[in-house]
């Protein structure tokens, strides 16, 4: 039997400006190693302030073998804890939602309080020292009510810079004070990878997204300026106009708007821009109107466009005048990756009042339907004798490069050198 090569020598091999070789996206030995020097070394996008709206909820979020506990205090603040009993290692809490007064292990009934100190551990004998056997801490920050969490002793850092940065994009809705009015888990049958680098294009979109193609501009997402007629070409500098002076006008009512790319220089990596929706301006929804009529935080205007928020390695956000829209992703096995979607609105509209329910969802919820299926496809045809890595386009996809040379970065960074 022929032994695969090493990943560093897959690494060494990749030609730049080319999709990654077919043992990246299948082998399971790969999928561990990602596990190890990527989801559980960097800051990876697990929820939202409002998954634990009261004190005493608790969130729970699995990312591999590891579980975490994501739990508000009764001091409102939100800690994460593994999910782990310090006794002997039963899991803690088994439902993904829950509401508690303490943790209490359902084996031995050992209990912890919310900070995650051990308050209860019968029949341990005078010796026991129950300070030394609180729930181990996992590193979570909230960026503007989003949250992040690291299983790493010693996070990166650079978190901050991130944070510094967009904050002020960020806080004009006011996440904190949304409610999640739907949430959808979805299943791709592809490498957590394809699912990224599905997302980070949208060269794909004209064919497959009938519903996402209302409210966004096709020029957004990049084109081949030597392809277009002179009627294309005018729509294009009209759009590249109406960006330049959205810009200016948000900006002037405090919604920061340019662009800022951080997709590939950093371990924290990130990017953002506020990009105009397509005829009424207002919402990512079909008619492109707000699905919802109580307005985000301090926005005045429904006309807000859309904010984009994209982190490596796991997440993409969309923030709109009415609404929110958060998409984390999990890798499962090697070839399935959960896709969990989250809807915010503001914490006091009313279902059937303010907003109707499918309205708001419909264009997202059709959007993960079309990519599950293109996800699948193409995680099929990787594993034929014939596939070899193609060329990115260089006009749309360069987001798709970026993810594709961060990965391969960090990963030749943390490799163990048992996959070394």
């Amino acid at each position: 039997m022929t032994a695969h090569p090493s990943i560093p020598d897959l690494i060494a091999r990749r030609k730049p400006g080319h999709n990654l070789q077919a043992d990246f996206y299948t082998r399971p030995d790969i999928f561990e190693a990602d596990m190890a020097a990527i989801f559980w070394r960097h800051w990876i996008y697990v929820g939202v302030e409002p998954d634990v709206p009261e004190a005493g909820d608790v969130f729970v979020v699995d990312i591999g073998r590891a579980s975490v506990l994501i739990v508000r205090d009764d001091d409102e603040e939100i800690r994460a804890f593994h999910n782990v009993c310090r006794h002997r290692g039963s899991r803690l809490v088994n439902e993904q939602k829950a509401v508690v007064g303490n943790i209490v292990c359902r084996y031995h009934a050992w209990t912890y309080g919310l900070d995650g100190a051990l308050l209860f551990a019968d029949h341990m004998g005078e010796d026991f020292d129950k300070s030394c056997r609180g729930l181990k801490p996992v590193h979570l920050r909230s960026v503007a009510g989003l949250l992040f969490v690291c299983l790493a002793d010693d996070p990166p850092t650079d978190i901050d810079a991130m944070a510094a940065a967009m904050t002020p994009y960020l806080a004009p809705h006011d996440l904190p004070n949304t409610k999640i009015a739907k949430s959808v888990e979805v299943i791709e049958h592809g490498n957590w990878k394809m699912t990224m680098e599905n997302n980070r294009e949208c060269y794909h979109c004209g064919g497959n997204h009938p519903e996402l193609n209302v409210p966004l501009f096709a020029y957004g997402f990049g084109f081949s300026p030597k392809t277009l007629d002179e009627a294309e070409a005018a729509q294009a500098r009209r759009y590249e106009n109406l960006v330049t002076d959205a810009h200016a006008r948000w900006e002037a009512a405090g919604a920061p708007s340019r662009e800022i790319n951080h997709l590939s220089d950093r371990v924290t990596a990130f990017r953002t821009e506020r990009l105009p929706i397509d005829q009424a301006g207002e919402s990512q929804t079909l008619d492109t109107r707000v699905a919802c009529k109580k307005l985000l935080g301090r926005i005045k205007d429904p006309a807000m466009g859309g904010l984009s928020f994209w982190t490596q390695p796991n997440s993409w956000h969309h923030f709109m005048s009415d609404h929110i829209v958060t998409f984390s992703v999990i890798p499962v096995a090697a070839e399935a990756t959960l896709l969990r979607t989250r809807w915010l609105v503001h914490k006091d509209a009313v279902e059937g009042v303010d907003y109707d329910l499918d309205n708001l969802t419909r264009v997202w919820e059709a959007t993960n339907r079309q990519d599950a299926e293109l996800v699948e496809v193409a995680q099929t045809g990787l594993r034929s004798p014939a596939y070899e890595p193609g060329p990115y386009s260089p006009y749309t996809e360069g987001m798709v490069n970026d993810i594709t040379g961060w990965y391969l970065d960090r990963l030749a960074a943390n490799l163990d050198p048992v996959d070394a």
